[in-house]
């Protein structure tokens, strides 16, 4: 099993092992396992029967995370995008759009994912974007990281009255849990203990039951739902209606920036980037993500898209996709026991998202500060990710700067045609959630 494994895997290559790779994935999990209840809760509002989502977005995880490992050999683990859940749901609940119709608009975005990514045109993009801007995508992908987090935990909080972010109350159970589990982690990477992230989660979540914070479940196994009513539900032709057209693109563009974001960000953090700033093997990771947001769409699921929190195992040192096949292991054994992975509380995993943002700062070095027009996009890109709260947005507001900036300082020559076109999508974009 061994050999095959590093057959496989090519783990030697990378300086991981099995044991390793375990921890990774596990780490992953635990990070990503607030899924099991956010997804199922957001579309159960909407209508979509909860349980039938929880089976189906799970074995989706765990189909579309092993193609990723299988294909890519990295350690990218794909779930329904919060954004495009977010959008489906509304679309469905406030714009009256029927379910099959909603699933048919995810379907085609899906297909368009398909067409961009083995055309090419993916690569041809990352290609175009400025090392600079990767470098500042990675940052602020790391700053989002963080404050989903602070947020989940209530540390952070949007204040009403003054219309800001601001720190919530710093006494309640779920801070004061958040701040130990911190500390502790803290102490677990200083004196580089191995599976420091992964214990700490499991300390705070223990830390948390005197405080009330971690609620013991009330009975361990359940079992999964039949999928079947939900599969194939889905209007094709109706969702092909041009009023639906806004909707398409702002399924579109967020999740083709997003995963954009999303695998630069983490393989800076492994360290696949080359000296450019590219990822080597980058098409096949858009390939998967695009023949998964299809696939998912069959199920009436939202975008599939490589999750963010796939960083937390690759800072537990995951460096394989063997780390992501782990991780789908830990989500078929939720299918059973979900509510055991559902005592994890967020104040549990805040201080590992924390501390993994924080310290995914450190690729702004890699940015060119003397020049004005480098530098300050990559600022707008950070900055704006997080002050619209949304990856795509950082990205999508900092392209038109870097071509407004390159421009008047007179060096249109560093401007590759293509860069012309993304500007315009980017317009698109912001038309699209205008209307």
């Amino acid at each position: 099993m061994k050999q095959f494994l590093e057959k496989q895997f090519k783990m030697s290559e990378f300086h991981t092992n099995v044991k390793t790779e375990l921890l990774a994935g596990l780490t992953t999990f635990v990070t990503m396992a607030y899924v099991l209840a956010t997804v199922p809760n957001m579309l159960g509002n909407a209508g979509y029967d909860r349980h039938v989502t929880l089976t189906a977005m799970v074995l989706l995880i765990i189909l579309t995370s092993c193609a990723m490992a299988l294909v890519t050999n990295r350690p990218f683990a794909l779930a329904p995008g919060l954004g495009s859940v977010g959008i489906v749901a509304s679309m469905i609940a406030n714009e009256g759009i029927p379910a099959p119709v909603a699933a048919g608009v995810i379907f085609w975005s899906g297909v368009l994912f398909v067409l961009v990514s083995y055309l090419g045109l993916r690569e041809a993009v990352v290609r175009v974007i400025p090392a600079s801007l990767k470098h500042a995508v990675s940052a602020g992908i790391g700053l989002f990281i963080a404050l989903i987090g602070a947020k989940g935990c209530g540390l952070i909080v949007a204040n009403g009255n003054k219309n800001n972010l601001a720190f919530g109350d710093l006494t309640s159970p779920t801070v004061i849990v958040c701040a130990l589990g911190f500390i502790i982690l803290l102490i677990m990477k200083t004196k580089n203990v191995p599976g420091g992230m992964i214990l700490t989660i499991i300390l705070t979540t223990i830390i948390g039951i005197p405080f009330g914070v971690t609620t013991l479940p009330e009975s361990i196994i359940s079992l999964p739902a039949n999928v079947g009513t939900q599969f194939l539900k889905v209007d094709f032709l109706g969702a092909l209606d041009f009023a639906y057209i806004p909707f398409l693109i702002a399924l579109f563009i967020p999740d083709f920036f997003s995963t954009f974001g999303t695998v630069l960000g983490v393989g800076a953090k492994a360290g696949y980037l080359d000296k450019d700033g590219n990822l080597p093997g980058i098409d096949k990771c858009f390939q998967v993500d695009a023949v998964s947001t299809c696939v998912g769409a069959l199920f009436g699921m939202p975008s599939m898209t490589t999750y963010l929190e796939s960083s937390a195992g690759v800072e537990a040192g995951g460096k394989t996709g063997l780390t992501v096949i782990f991780t789908s292991v830990f989500f078929a054994l939720s299918l059973f026991f979900a509510p055991i992975a559902l005592i994890i509380p967020t104040a549990a995993t805040a201080p590992v998202l924390i501390y993994i943002g924080i310290n995914m700062l450190g690729n702004m070095r890699h940015i060119n500060f003397a020049d004005l027009t480098d530098a300050f996009p990559s600022f707008v890109c950070v900055t704006f990710t997080i002050f619209a709260n949304n990856i795509a947005n950082g990205i999508c507001t900092a392209l038109p700067v870097y071509l407004i900036m390159k421009l008047a300082a007179g060096k249109r020559k560093e401007l590759p045609p293509l860069i012309y076109v993304l500007v315009g999508v980017c317009i698109l974009y912001f038309w699209s959630i205008c209307r």
